[in-house]
């Protein structure tokens, strides 16, 4: 276990000397490495079903690959990117605990901090890193005395040839995560401590590798762009927190060296296993070869007939035996938990796009919210479309269904505001943007329009009426918002408040049998975007 193991440098040897070895000389032949890599997982250890699509992932499925790689390829890392935690019941349940076991046995090399990994208090989170047979890297996260809550890198030595992996994590946790969770933390930023660690690696290793969970974003200046872009000398990025679809990295260049940094990512929830193969040769990747693999994924097709099909993408892979012993009873004890059925969808609520615009399922959780604290005579309720996870298939709803949707423990607040804090509250949402997880998603008697090119909220209406300043609101939302997450700072200045103890999801389990079950999806039409 790492846990413990706070503050110094670990040395990991492999190949076919335990004896120290230097960085390669100059000129020497190319060395090659393959890379694999997993990102935003979020707790799918078992095998999952997705838009009524059966059986796919898994960390049974993921193990298979990754010992078939091994066969075939000498020397071989295997790295996760961080946001292990918040999914599937079967992980959160345990804390992700099959999901730690599952990498255990796979034989992960490391993994990074993501920002999901603070979803739970620091107990856990330390509870997690003792569990692990592999380092959490990160090295810009300090406690309040200023001392790395983890290990800040890690050096791997072949057969040849040395690499660095360090691990950075998105000061953006300070708002994304609980601020009780993070409130004693500091996040340092990420391109000044990189720069420092980069200078120290580079006279140890031929190979440097940045383990971030930064994001991919349009804007250079942001995520692992903006490292690539400020730190010379990173090889290759491995990379998460955008659930990014690549099959081919991104290739930043410094324009005084000509050195180019490689950014990769793996898309989410362990669908696809990304590989990268690299050719090394005095201290810089002269060659590469990427793809992704994806792990039992699989689609809905028409044929020509007009029915429906559903086939592999790729290949199908066995799952591997032994580790589908391991994680299979803790899928079957939150199952005879969760099994209830409790209603029937009649079409799909989907949650692809819920942080880009209103949804149907985004209607349903917040009409939840508000209907459940309805003694109180909520205005309207408003959740951040990061607190959902997960869609509705058509068909039985069963309680799993909605601990999938609603995975965090986060309770329901009345608040009061006055008619110029609910304003600062729109003037906040209308700074949002889409595929942000603060994205709003608004219950009943609440409409606007939101300007993007602006950056405002325009023709707000509250129950039919413009904002009055001089009326009081009542507003129902989430206890993470209520503490400023997500960047929502008009919440915690409110005193006037009432904190229920319900959790979203049970709320939303309480309303769906209020319904009798009969569950149709509707887009209400509460938000209007202008682009």
């Amino acid at each position: 276990p790492f846990g413990l193991l706070l503050n110094i440098i670990l040395i990991f040897i492999t190949g076919c000397s335990v004896s120290p070895q230097h960085a390669a000389p100059q000129n020497a032949a190319p060395y090659h490495l393959t890379v694999l890599f997993t990102n935003d997982t979020h707790g799918h250890p078992v095998k999952f079903s997705n838009h009524s699509i059966p059986d796919m992932g898994g960390l049974p499925a993921r193990a298979t690959l990754v010992k078939k790689i091994r066969k075939t390829h000498e020397n071989v890392l295997l790295l996760d990117a961080g946001d292990i935690n918040t999914g599937h019941s079967v992980s959160n349940f345990f804390k992700a605990k099959p999901d730690i076991l599952g990498y255990n046995y796979i034989g992960y090399d490391a993994m990074v901090l993501g920002n999901h990994e603070f979803d739970n208090p620091m107990d856990v989170l330390r509870e997690q890193m003792d569990l692990a047979d592999f380092p959490f890297l990160s090295a810009n996260v300090k406690d309040q005395s200023g001392e790395l809550v983890t290990v800040p890198y890690i050096i791997k030595r072949f057969s040849g040839f040395n690499v660095g992996i360090f691990g950075i994590t998105t000061t953006g946790t300070r708002t994304s995560a609980d601020p009780d969770h993070v409130k004693d933390l500091i996040f340092e930023d990420e391109v000044a401590v990189a720069k420092k660690l980069v200078s120290r690696l580079r006279k140890e290793v031929d190979v440097i590798i940045a383990l971030t969970h930064l994001g991919i974003y349009a804007q250079n200046s942001r995520g692992s762009k903006r490292l690539a872009a400020e730190v010379p000398g990173i090889d290759l990025i491995v990379d998460g927190e955008t659930h990014t679809k690549i099959t081919a990295p991104l290739i930043v260049i410094d324009p005084e060296s000509n050195r180019q940094t490689l950014i990769v990512q793996a898309w989410q929830w362990g669908l696809v296993l990304g590989k990268i193969d690299l050719s090394i040769q005095d201290k810089r990747i002269v060659d590469y070869n990427m793809e992704i693999i994806p792990i039992n994924l699989k689609r809905s097709i028409k044929t020509p007939d007009g029915r429906k099909k559903i086939e592999f993408v790729g290949e199908p892979i066995m799952e591997d035996p032994a580790l589908l012993a391991l994680l299979q009873p803790y899928a079957d004890k939150v199952h005879r938990f969760l099994s209830g059925k409790i209603g029937y969808a009649q079409g799909p609520f989907l949650n692809d796009d819920g942080r880009y615009r209103e949804t149907a399922l985004g209607d349903l959780v917040t009409d939840a919210m508000r209907w459940h604290l309805r003694r109180f005579k909520p205005d309207f309720a408003l959740t951040n479309s990061g607190a959902i996870r997960a869609g509705i298939s058509e068909g039985p709803v069963t309680r799993e269904t909605i601990y999938n949707i609603l995975p965090f423990e986060s309770s329901l607040v009345f608040v009061n505001l006055t008619g110029s804090q609910v304003q600062a509250l729109f003037d906040f949402i209308g700074t949002t943007q889409p595929g942000e997880g603060a994205f709003p998603q608004v219950s009943r008697g609440v409409r606007f329009t939101l300007n993007l090119k602006k950056g405002t909220c325009e023709d707000i209406l509250i129950n039919d009426a413009p904002i009055d300043p001089d009326k009081s609101y009542g507003v129902v939302t989430n206890s993470y918002l209520s503490k400023g997450g997500d960047g929502y700072d008009v919440f915690p200045e409110i005193m006037d408040r009432f904190d229920s103890s319900t959790f979203q999801r049970d709320a939303l389990v309480a309303y769906i049998e209020h319904l009798k079950g009969n569950l149709v999806p509707k887009v209400h039409q509460r938000i209007k975007i202008l682009p």
